[in-house]
């Protein structure tokens, strides 16, 4: 990952496996916001490539990308809800694009999502009229709409009281085992990375690569890495400084 003649990350090579919760960490400015923009197609890779599956996603031609991409649900930090539309008319917004369903049937599927994110009766209600927790929840509910087999989430417990992070993670858990979605999640939240996390993989700003995968809780007690064990501890770094 590169910037021009900056390399913000190389040599990153792993797999996400199915139906896990894969967590991308690191501290802050170590580029894991950067990287879920690879993997969704916003940002190109400098070098190497990205599959899903067995297709090649970087090489792909638009249409064969758009096609993947529909698999593919992102929920951006701050929700990134349309202000001037209801939580429902968000939710519908991608199935009266693409699907052929019928209005009224639309709306059911809406409001099924907003009911699977704890929202059921707040159809009619407008992002500012609702909390900032319940604003990521109906922005996983938009994400959901089309019932991707991935879903992408960059940092849920941004601008988050530690109850509703608590609240947002849970649900992650409940898609995951009863949906069977993938979770791909960006997060530098330590309570989270535990709680949430089957799979992970650390980033480090300094040497600019990946320096740890696995589990979260496997890495912090038995990692060979005494920047991942610091940071996955909440252990001051060689300079002093606490570990973000």
């Amino acid at each position: 990952m590169a910037f021009g003649s900056f390399v913000v990350m190389r040599n990153l090579d792993f797999s996400i496996r199915k139906g896990e919760v894969f967590v991308i960490m690191g501290g802050s400015g170590c580029g894991k916001s950067t990287l879920l923009k690879h993997l969704i197609g916003l940002i190109e890779p400098a070098q190497g490539e990205i599959f899903y599956g067995e297709r090649n996603f970087t090489q792909a031609q638009a249409d064969v990308r758009a096609e993947i991409l529909r698999g593919v649900g992102v929920l951006y930090q701050t929700g990134a809800l349309w202000s001037s539309m209801t939580l429902e008319e968000n939710v519908a917004l991608a199935l009266e694009q693409y699907t052929d369903l019928a209005a009224t049937e639309i709306r059911e599927i809406a409001a099924l999502k907003l009911s699977l994110v704890g929202l059921g009766g707040f159809e009619d209600y407008y992002p500012s009229e609702i909390s900032g927790g319940m604003q990521k929840r109906a922005g996983l509910a938009r994400a959901m709409a089309l019932d991707p087999s991935i879903l992408c989430i960059d940092e849920p417990s941004a601008g988050l009281d530690p109850i509703s992070s608590k609240r947002l993670d849970d649900l992650i858990l409940e898609l995951c085992d009863s949906l069977g979605t993938t979770f791909v999640v960006v997060t530098h939240e330590l309570q989270s990375i535990f709680d949430i996390a089957s799979d992970s993989v650390f980033l480090d700003a300094v040497s600019r690569t990946m320096i740890a995968r696995g589990n979260p809780k496997e890495l912090r007690d038995h990692s060979d890495d005494p920047r991942v064990r610091q940071f996955l501890n909440r252990q001051p770094d060689m300079g002093g400084r606490a570990a973000s």
